[in-house]
């Protein structure tokens, strides 16, 4: 069976100011998106699972369904505020989604094979994707999941600052432990993360996850015990949300767990601010000439 390629594309883009998970970047209107589902079709994933707000569904099936077509099967989970959250009263304050966490248990209903989750906005990389799937078809099970580790100084917006999910890494390259830094900005020579009006700092040379992981359908049982667990701490805390990152942290604490860090020589950007938009359909604009990418990617 072949693996899936999970998109969390249900965020609300608050840093943003407008929906970038469909943006247009590439030179014949490609989405970041789209470039992720094209590396992952020639890796050879056989499904891809959208992870949206239902009132975004009808956009994304009339820009992605007719050019995917015969090329990948596709399908679509809603993140909805009271998706597994039955039994609870959410507040009126609450707004947004639960986290990443709470998106990949949203697509537990559909997913029976070993799948990659990533996040719509980022740009990963041909060879994150071969890696990915390399791993998952020989190595992955219920006690190994996978994370493609990017160095951190690669990672940072010159428009402010990121959030990351900081990795330390033992010399098998595994995942000793990792934490979600939310307030991550280069401070004159040094890169350092914010918390709490505290200012550390970071070696820039640091493994960060980027949200782009490899699972096993294991992995719902984990999130769902989880995020059942927060809401029962955080129910009344309107900005509260559970990672993923915190999910890989509570996997590596159990017997006989490991998550391999893969290094990837692909090169990453996002999009976190718009400001950083044009520096990323200038970074696509250059693989296309390089011939990395058709001029047309779905031609």
């Amino acid at each position: 069976m072949k693996p899936t390629l999970v998109i969390m594309a249900a965020g609300m883009a608050s840093r943003y100011g407008s929906l970038k998970q469909i943006q247009r970047f590439g030179p014949s209107g490609e989405t970041i998106m789209d470039y992720s589902i094209y590396d992952a079709i020639r890796s050879g994933f056989g499904k891809v699972v959208f992870i949206i707000r239902e009132e975004f569904a009808d956009d994304f099936k009339t820009i992605f369904e007719p050019k995917l077509k015969g090329k990948i099967a596709i399908d679509y989970v809603f993140q909805d505020m009271k998706s597994f959250a039955e039994g609870y009263d959410i507040p009126a304050t609450r707004t947004k989604p639960w986290g990443t966490a709470h998106a990949v248990l949203c697509a537990s209903g559909i997913v029976r094979e070993p799948f990659i989750v990533i996040n719509a906005d980022d740009f990963y990389g041909r060879d994150a994707f071969e890696k990915a799937h390399r791993f998952l078809t020989t190595q992955a099970n219920d006690h190994t999941f996978g994370i493609i580790g990017y160095e951190l100084i690669k990672t940072l917006s010159d428009n402010g600052s990121v959030s990351r999910g900081v990795c330390r890494v033992d010399a098998s390259g595994n995942l000793v432990a990792i934490a979600e830094r939310t307030k991550i900005f280069r401070e004159g020579d040094k890169i350092v993360y914010e918390e709490e009006g505290n200012k550390t700092e970071v070696p820039s040379d640091s493994k960060v996850s980027m949200n782009f992981w490899c699972f096993t359908p294991y992995v719902f049982s984990i999130c769902k015990e989880m995020f059942n667990t927060f809401l029962q701490k955080n129910l009344d805390q309107p900005k509260a949300e559970i990672y993923v990152v915190d999910v890989g942290a509570e996997f590596i604490k159990m017997p006989d767990n490991n998550i391999k860090v893969i290094p990837t020589d692909s090169e990453w950007f996002g999009v976190t601010y718009k400001e950083d938009a044009p520096g990323v359909a200038g970074n696509i604009n250059a693989l296309v000439a390089k011939g990395e990418y058709p001029q047309r990617l779905w031609d």
